[in-house]
């Protein structure tokens, strides 16, 4: 084969092939480089600003608003009004108004705290007043809590002198309590029903429509009405710090609130009232909590 003819052949078809590779670098390094859009979906995935607010609780307002969250208090609620909160807790709104000092019951505001029972009644009793200690008990006999004496690790044959033991020495009664106080029974009615933790919270006593209900000690009147449910035509009478006695369903109702009795004054005539027969139910409350009115009544 002639060697020059064959060098001059490949130069021929060599350079159309450099012509296209110059033409198509050219253009890859022509215009601007262009890169695919990125998508921030940690931005995206954020909540906007007013997410991250915590919303505002109003808190308790009104004179009670110490005692939001306790018996006999309830606290105001979007929406609410002054005859639903009756309905709800079982009172008259127009009592519920009185014992807030509510002029009109139009204007109650949410977080505002309102008393719901009666003055004197389902209050909360304070620290652990009113708790009363019993001995442990087992099969209906008192369980001794004295330690028992260790047996003596004399000797044998050791001599043992009898130790002479003083007479002990008379211990006086406990003085009664400062607040104590003597009830008498508030009727001369026959016991038709005793206490009962869950089913009665006092006595009941039956009678005659009209017989008297009297003052079971000194006091005075907290409340006279019948916006409590259930207790029909009601007196409460307060006698200190610690007691309050309750007397319901009677046909009238002789005392005003704020009035001032002695023990065994005629206070109401006995009825049935929100009962299904005459009778009288009547209630000792101790720091606001319902006792057995048989441990604390004198004998008749």
């Amino acid at each position: 084969m002639n060697t020059p003819h064959a060098l001059t052949a490949l130069k021929k078809l060599m350079t159309p092939l450099l012509v296209v590779s110059l033409l198509l670098l050219s253009a890859c390094s022509s215009g601007p480089v262009r890169r695919a859009p990125v998508e921030n979906r940690a931005e995206s995935a954020l909540p906007p600003s007013s997410q991250n607010q915590v919303p505002q609780v109003k808190a308790p307002s009104g004179p009670y608003a110490a005692n939001a969250g306790q018996a006999g208090y309830y606290t105001v609620k979007p929406g609410d009004t002054l005859l639903q909160i009756g309905r709800n807790t079982g009172q008259n709104a127009r009592d519920i108004a009185q014992w807030n000092g509510i002029s009109n019951p139009n204007q109650i505001e949410v977080g505002q705290v309102l008393r719901v029972a009666p003055p004197g009644m389902n209050t909360p009793s304070s620290g652990s007043a009113g708790v009363i200690s019993t001995p442990v008990t087992s099969g209906g006999s008192t369980v001794s809590t004295n330690p028992v004496p260790a047996p003596s690790l004399a000797p044998a044959g050791a001599s043992t002198t009898p130790t002479v033991v003083p007479p002990a020495t008379p211990v006086a009664p406990a003085a009664k309590p400062a607040d104590s106080v003597d009830f008498i029974w508030p009727t001369n009615g026959a016991l038709i029903s005793g206490y009962d933790e869950v089913k009665s919270k006092g006595l009941k006593f039956a009678g005659r429509a009209g017989d008297p209900v009297i003052a079971a000690a000194d006091g005075r009147v907290v409340y006279a009405g019948a916006g409590l449910r259930g207790y029909g035509n009601l007196v409460i009478l307060k006698h200190n710090e610690t007691y309050l006695t309750a007397y319901a369903h009677n046909q009238t109702l002789l005392v005003k609130e704020e009035q001032v009795v002695r023990k065994g004054q005629r206070i109401a005539d006995m009825g049935n009232s929100d009962a299904d027969r005459v009778m009288l139910h009547f209630e000792i409350r101790r720091n606001g909590k319902p006792v057995d009115p048989a441990k604390y009544l004198m004998p008749r």
